[in-house]
Formats: structure tokens, C-alpha cells, sequence
């Protein structure tokens, strides 16, 4: 009989995290070990991306679909996944697998594409508290995509840019679009594009702060992160204490669906 690569050991658990943006799974085992992750772009069939990424994440973990114990579904188009076991919220799943790797009090920022979240987590993994962004989508991922298509940058430019910077422009305006003029008028007026940028990223975090006190152990997930770690030196250097980015960030929300979906 032919071998086959594919492994059919049970107890595996999957999390889908289906964003605005993105979609992200990720399928771990009882012992809690990942043992595939997969992203790819939501579009505008959130049901047909999340089925794809069901069925990437377990071809690249090479196991089977009826070794898949649950399945929890969390994000903006949780309620999309009709294969799903059960639902989560977004707070509830980066809360949760952000303490699987600091067992601590921590506050979770988590900057998606459309919004942005802050997450208190007592040192027992419970949440006691969040806030998000206001409902403008300053702060945000699309907000840094908004700017580098109108810069003509693309957006896998910015982290360098920032980094070169030897200084950081104040970016003033709060709405996307305000800003959006704001950048164009200073470009206009012959200010370096990397002192820009590093002004934007600035901006990011400045919309952080104001949305409640840190506290705890800081760390970050999200895709913004994920691509640009100058967000958490930036938010370092202005909150004054450490920043940590959490590890695969951008799929910390799948991540933590995986646990709740394996009742860790």
C-alpha cells in the first residue's frame, strides 16, 4: 500500500480569526504546540475565506479534517463561519493567547486593520477591562495603507522609512482624511518622506495612549506590528517602560481561539 505524509493523530484544535482585512488560523494539539498557521486576505466572501483557511492550516499541518476535535471562530466575521463549534470575541481570544506566553497582568494592544483594541488581563488571565479606538479609523491598519497608496509608498516601505528618520514629524490632524491632506502639504512643502512616515507611526501611538492608562506587562499583536515593529519602540519610548511584541502577532487572535477551542 502507498505511504501517505499525512497524520491522523485526534485532539487537534483550530482557531479562525476572520478580520476585516485579513483572515488568520491556526491548529494546535492538547499539548498546546502550534502546529500550523496560514493568512491570507478576507475579501469579500468572509464564509469561502475562512474555509480556505480551515483548509490550508491543516494541509501545512499535515493532518486530517477528522482529527479536528473543535473549531472556534472569532473577529469581525466570526458569525460567518458556519463550521465553527462556537463563537469567541476578538477581546477574549488575543486575551487569551497573549497570557498563554506572559502568565502575568498585562494590557494587550492590538492594532487590526479597522480598529484598535486595549485589554486589561489580571494576572489569573481574566479580562478586566477594554477599550477600543474611536469609530474614525485613525490608528489603524488601513489607516497606514490610506497614506502609502496616496504617497505612492508601498506600504512594506514604511518600517524602513520610519527607522532612517532622524527625527519624528508632529502629524496633528485625527481623521484620516485630515491627515491624509496634512501629509500631502507637508511633502508639498519639502519635509523628508521618512520623518513623515516615523510621524505617522507616531500617531498610531498617540491614538494607544489616549484610550486608557497601561498597566501591567505591555504587549502588542496585530498585523501593524507584525510589519512594523517601530510601533512598539515608539510606544516604548513615549509610554516610558517596555513594550513587548507578542510572538506571531498578527495571528494572536486565532491563536487564542485555538486554546479556548481546546478548553485551556
Amino acid at each position: 500500500m502507498p505511504t501517505s505524509n499525512v497524520t491522523t493523530c485526534a485532539g487537534l484544535f483550530v482557531g479562525i480569526d476572520v478580520g476585516t482585512t485579513t483572515t488568520k488560523s491556526v491548529i494546535v494539539n492538547a499539548d498546546k504546540r502550534i502546529l500550523g498557521r496560514f493568512v491570507r486576505r478576507s475579501g469579500t466572501d468572509l464564509a469561502a475565506s475562512a474555509s480556505v483557511a480551515l483548509d490550508e492550516v491543516i494541509s501545512r499541518a499535515g493532518v486530517t479534517r477528522d482529527a479536528i476535535q473543535a473549531i472556534i471562530a472569532t473577529g469581525y466575521g466570526r458569525r460567518n463561519v458556519s463550521f465553527a463549534n462556537d463563537t469567541k470575541t476578538e477581546i477574549a481570544c488575543h486575551g487569551r493567547g497573549c497570557h498563554y506566553y506572559y502568565p502575568e497582568a498585562i494590557s494587550v494592544v492590538d492594532i487590526g486593520g479597522q480598529d484598535s483594541k486595549l485589554i486589561k488581563i489580571d494576572e489569573h488571565g481574566k479580562t478586566i477591562g477594554f477599550k477600543m479606538n474611536r469609530k474614525c479609523a485613525a490608528g489603524t491598519g488601513m489607516f497606514l495603507e490610506d497614506i502609502a497608496r496616496r504617497l505612492d509608498i508601498p506600504i512594506g516601505e514604511f518600517n524602513g522609512l520610519a527607522r532612517a528618520a532622524k527625527q519624528t514629524a508632529k502629524i496633528g490632524s485625527y481623521c484620516t482624511v485630515f491627515t491624509a491632506t496634512e501629509v500631502l502639504d507637508r511633502i508639498r512643502a519639502g519635509e523628508r518622506t521618512d520623518e513623515i512616515v516615523r510621524g505617522l507611526f507616531d500617531s498610531v501611538v498617540k491614538r494607544i495612549l489616549e484610550m486608557d492608562p497601561l498597566t501591567g506587562k505591555i504587549v502588542m499583536t496585530g498585523g501593524v506590528v507584525a510589519f512594523n515593529d517601530i510601533v512598539a519602540e515608539l510606544l516604548s519610548a513615549r509610554a516610558k517602560t517596555p513594550v513587548y511584541v507578542a510572538p506571531h502577532p498578527q495571528e494572536m487572535g486565532a491563536f487564542g481561539a485555538a486554546l479556548l477551542a481546546a478548553g485551556l
